[in-house]
Order: structure tokens, then C-alpha cells, then sequence
């Protein structure tokens, strides 16, 4: 039964693996070596490994040095573009066999008769105007119905905040909170690079009763990843994110190593910050949640990507283990429920 075969759908509403994927990033590779212990020999894009940390307390003028915390350390890591990660293992689980559906958006949960377990999805329609009336090309969304429904939408994913609520995953009084990630991508002038360092910053231009702090990564062939993330409980309602990335952009510390160079790409992001203490119930009959969307983000590390793979990899063993070496999930059954995914989440390091 080892060898059984197991027919794996993916989702995926961007034109392409990868193209909804924004992160700083700079990843930790042990989920990855899992997967591919000869990721490097595949040709994975993780070129620039992460080679100095800094961590600096910016105030209007000036950027002054702090110890490095060390659970922030990058010894081992890669900066790398998360998107074209993404799309590189895409391109590998095509390989195996797995259907990826780009351009395809999951609109709706299909809930078995009970109410209280999930059957699938349904895909959004397409060919419909700016009002969502049918044109020429219209075509219905369909159904897709599995044994298992495994969501990776991403934080405050617009299917998963719904099936939260009504499968009751998350305890009176529990809730999680969140972030806005602004980030930008440059190239710069050689003689201002220095690949594989990462500066964190803290303090300007943020005031103290704001959460959040900037970050700056120095990825190969001249390019820098820098960005403001700011928590999304800030006092001021007059405060503009974007703006006050623009201001952080503006200090002598950045702008001095913006100066002669060129955007290349920007985008923004929600995060999820709540740690721990904010996980919801991690499984329902007839699936789990993985990755951002069950909140996986390591706040101390400032690092969730090898949570979300990690995740992936303990829902799918679980998965494997109930559908193939069990036999559950068969018609007429039982919605399967992944206890072991959380058992192994809670039991990994």
C-alpha cells in the first residue's frame, strides 16, 4: 500500500504558482531538505545564503547598533524571492503528479449534510463583468470534493475566517492579530551592496506606542529587499502605512543605500502575529489548516515559511496515513479527522 497512489488538487487563484507569495524572505531550509535533500543539485532558487545580522534603533537622523537577539539569527539561512521558491515547487509537484489549477479562486465550502464537516469546494465563476453578471464566456464554478480539504489561504484567508466561525475552531476569548507587511524591492549600485547581510530595525518612524520595525535584505546580483511591517492595533487612526514606509525610506540610514538605484517590484501584505497562544483548533472532519492560515508565524523568529512547509508535510503524512494505510474517508463513511496532524504539529520542533 506504500506505493498507492493519491490524487492531490491544488487551488491556486494567482495567474501562476507563486504570483500571490510576498515575504522578506529569509528562510530556514529544514522543511525543505525534508522534501529535497538534494535541493541544490535540483537547482532550488536559494542562492544568497544569509552571512551577517544587524539589528539597529533608528531615531530621526541617526542608526544606532543593538545586540543582536539571538533567536533572530540567520546562521544557516537563505535570502531568497519566497515567489519564485514557490513556483519552483510547483514546478516539482506537477512532476509527481499533482494537478495545480492557476488562476482559479475557491469561492465556496462544500459542507456535508451534518453541517459540521467539509466535503470540498466550489471555484469561482468565470467570464463575469465588473458587477458579476454573466458574459458571453461565462462558465460556473465547479465542484471539487476530496476525502480531505486541507487551507493555505494565507492570513485571514476569505474561506478559512468563515469556516473558523462556524466550526467553532477557536476558544472563547482566543482570537489572533495581525500586521501589514509594506515591502519593496531594488536594485542598487554595486558598490552599496553587500549580499547575504540583513539588518532588522526598530524605533523611527514609528512612535513608542507602535508595534512594528523595518527590515533590510541584501539578496544576490545587487538587488535589496527592504520593508516596514507595522502591527494593526496602532493608536493613531490618522496613521498611513504607506506613508510611513515612505518615511522610513526617506532616513539617512536606508536613502543612503537607495540613492542611485531603482524599484523593481512593491507589493503589501497582512501578517499574522500572534504567536502561539492565538493557534486555533488545527483540524474538523474533512480537514486542516496549514501555513499562515492556521497562524504559524514564529514572532520571535520573524519567520513562518518553514512552519508552513512543515505544516504541509505533517498534514500530508497524516493525510496519507488516514486515506491509504486506514482506508478511511470511503463514501458512506465518516469525514476523517487529521488528529494525528496536530498530534505531530504539537510533538515537532
Amino acid at each position: 500500500k506504500e506505493d498507492t497512489e493519491v490524487s492531490v488538487i491544488v487551488v491556486e487563484k494567482g495567474g501562476e504558482i507563486g504570483a500571490h507569495t510576498l515575504s522578506g524572505a529569509c528562510i530556514e531550509t529544514g522543511p525543505l531538505e525534508e522534501l529535497f535533500p538534494d535541493w541544490k543539485e535540483l537547482g532550488a532558487p536559494l542562492n544568497q545564503p544569509a552571512l551577517e545580522d544587524h539589528m539597529k534603533y533608528l531615531t530621526a537622523k541617526h542608526a544606532l547598533p543593538l545586540p543582536h537577539p539571538p533567536q533572530m539569527s540567520n546562521a544557516g539561512n537563505y535570502i531568497v524571492s519566497l515567489s519564485n521558491v514557490v513556483k519552483w515547487l510547483g514546478e516539482k509537484a506537477e512532476e509527481l503528479g499533482v494537478d495545480i489549477f492557476p488562476g482559479t479562486a475557491a469561492s465556496e465550502i462544500i459542507y456535508g449534510e451534518d453541517g459540521a464537516s467539509v466535503c470540498g469546494i466550489i471555484t469561482n465563476d468565470a467570464g463575469v463583468d465588473k458587477d458579476f453578471k454573466p458574459k458571453s464566456t461565462f462558465t460556473p464554478g465547479i465542484e471539487l470534493r476530496g476525502k480531505l480539504t486541507l487551507f493555505a489561504e494565507g492570513c485571514h484567508g476569505s474561506l478559512t475566517k468563515g469556516l473558523i466561525r462556524k466550526l467553532k475552531l477557536r476558544e472563547d476569548g482566543q482570537f489572533q492579530t495581525y500586521g501589514l507587511g509594506i515591502k519593496e524591492v531594488w536594485e542598487v549600485e554595486p558598490a552599496k551592496h553587500s549580499p547575504g547581510t540583513i539588518t532588522h530595525t526598530m524605533g523611527y518612524p514609528l512612535d513608542y506606542k507602535t508595534y512594528g520595525g523595518g527590515f533590510i535584505y541584501h539578496m544576490e546580483d545587487n538587488k535589496v529587499s527592504l520593508g516596514l511591517v507595522i502591527g494593526l492595533d496602532y493608536e493613531n487612526p490618522y496613521l498611513s502605512p504607506y506613508q510611513e514606509f515612505q518615511r522610513f525610506k526617506a532616513h539617512p540610514f536606508v536613502s543612503n543605500l537607495l540613492k542611485g538605484g531603482r524599484v523593481l517590484s512593491y507589493g503589501g501584505r497582512a501578517l499574522v502575529e500572534g504567536g502561539i497562544q492565538s493557534l486555533p483548533k488545527l483540524y474538523f472532519p474533512g480537514g486542516a489548516l496549514i501555513g499562515d492560515t492556521a497562524g504559524l508565524m514564529n514572532v520571535p523568529k520573524i519567520k513562518g515559511t518553514h512552519n508552513a512547509m512543515k505544516s504541509g508535510i505533517l498534514a500530508a503524512d497524516s493525510a496519507y496515513k488516514a486515506i491509504v494505510a486506514e482506508g478511511q474517508g470511503e463514501e458512506g463513511a465518516p469525514a476523517i479527522a487529521l488528529t494525528e496532524y496536530e498530534t505531530a504539529f504539537k510533538d515537532s520542533s
